[in-house]
């Protein structure tokens, strides 16, 4: 499992400080960026997402954070949902951009550390974002410290395609053609560069549900998306 691992990085102080800072300059463009290169497929992802934690959000009192989660766009599609749903980051660019679009309760922190007390929440949810942890074992654990028993974890993150016609494609995409646009648009190609790179290290979805029964979740479950580019995962 491990976590991700930038160019350069030597520590796994050295990737979430890398990955930081990646993330700050191009959280102005972040959004732009996400649905042109994704053909605006994100926005479904995250609400496929969304409604299929909706049982645990509507339970009365629900209390739900969105990690990682950037300019808050999962954030925004739990709360259509129903119960308090808040987001946490810790990329302070990143949550200014989130601000600018929900009113949803936002704080700055470390996903591998939460400020919050032992079994506080009944969701903890991730789009995008775990794939950058600088170790994925601490983060399923983190994870499922604060969550109550009943409590799920819902992890949205790409995968790789099983079509070997499709991987083809997808691979020349991510290669190619997603650095030159990210670049482009964002003015940091090596933001473009890593995400590829990152993919293509990241375990696969059989691998992630392994992970999180060793972390302690039941009744793991996966699905993928679009073709297996992407994989939601559900654990209990």
């Amino acid at each position: 499992m491990k976590g991700t691992t930038p160019a350069g990085a030597r520590s796994e102080q050295e990737a979430a400080a890398w990955v930081r800072g990646m993330f700050g300059r191009i959280a102005g463009r972040y959004d732009l960026a996400n649905h042109l290169l994704s053909g605006n497929l994100d926005r479904l992802w995250r609400r496929r997402t969304a409604r299929r934690v909706r049982e645990v959000l509507r339970r009365p009192g629900a209390r739900a954070l969105d990690i990682c989660c950037g300019t808050g766009d999962l954030t925004m599609a739990l709360r259509r949902e129903g119960g308090l749903v808040m987001g946490s980051d810790f990329c302070h660019p990143m949550l200014v951009e989130a601000r600018r679009k929900t009113a949803a309760p936002l704080f700055e922190a470390d996903a591998l550390r939460l400020p919050l007390r032992d079994g506080s929440l009944d969701l903890v949810a991730v789009a995008f974002g775990f794939r950058n942890l600088a170790n994925y074992e601490a983060g399923l654990r983190e994870m499922r410290r604060v969550l109550r028993p009943g409590g799920v974890a819902a992890i949205l993150e790409f995968s790789q395609p099983r079509n070997p016609a499709f991987a083809a494609l997808y691979g020349f995409y991510s290669r190619r053609v997603l650095p030159a646009l990210g670049g482009m648009l964002t003015g940091a190609g090596d933001a473009y560069r890593y995400l590829p790179a990152s993919i293509a290290k990241f375990p696969g979805a059989a691998e992630l549900a392994a992970g999180m029964r060793a972390a302690g979740f039941a009744e793991v479950t996966y699905e993928y998306l679009t073709g297996g580019t992407v994989a939601l995962h559900l654990g209990r």
